[in-house]
């Protein structure tokens, strides 16, 4: 007997075009936009000066796209999609930010299977999404068709 758990996630093969999963909610906080600016040293003022940004049309400093794109990866793992059986982050095409995301916004991400395809080794394949981040009234912020290459189901 293992002491290793089973992987909660999806394998390549439970994967079917079409589905959708939507996941966890997080509520989107100063600290983080600060932290990030930080982490990143991108201090640009559109996130960092409430002054300047009350001239500009968001009226107050709004979200780093790379952080809500971040904080999208780690709700599809809170899904449980990813535990266990994700292998790699193969590409991301048609990365749109439609909407800012700004402290106090509340953001899940809806993502839809759009296609799968096995790959040349038979232990893995590769599954595209489109992934959106949706915030708590509706609006779509960011959009992007995500690849990842995903464990197949172990034979029996």
């Amino acid at each position: 007997m293992s002491d290793t758990p089973a992987p909660r996630g999806k394998y390549f093969d439970d994967f079917v075009v079409g589905d959708e999963f939507v996941s966890p909610a997080r509520t989107v906080t100063s600290t983080d936009i600060v932290n990030f600016a930080c982490l990143t040293g991108d201090f640009n003022e559109v996130h960092t000066n409430f002054e300047y940004c009350k001239t500009t049309p968001f009226g107050e400093p709004i979200a780093h796209g790379p952080l809500i794109y971040g904080i999208m990866g780690g709700l599809q793992y809170a899904s449980g999609v990813n535990d266990g059986t994700l292998l790699a982050l193969l590409q991301i095409d048609a990365w749109r930010m439609l909407s800012p995301v700004k402290h106090g916004d509340t953001i899940r991400l809806h993502s839809k299977v759009l296609e799968k395809k096995e790959s040349s080794k038979p232990d893995r394949g590769v599954v595209s999404f489109l992934r959106q981040c949706r915030k708590h009234d509706g609006t779509i912020a960011q959009e992007m068709t995500a690849t990842l290459m995903y464990r197949r189901r172990p034979s029996a």
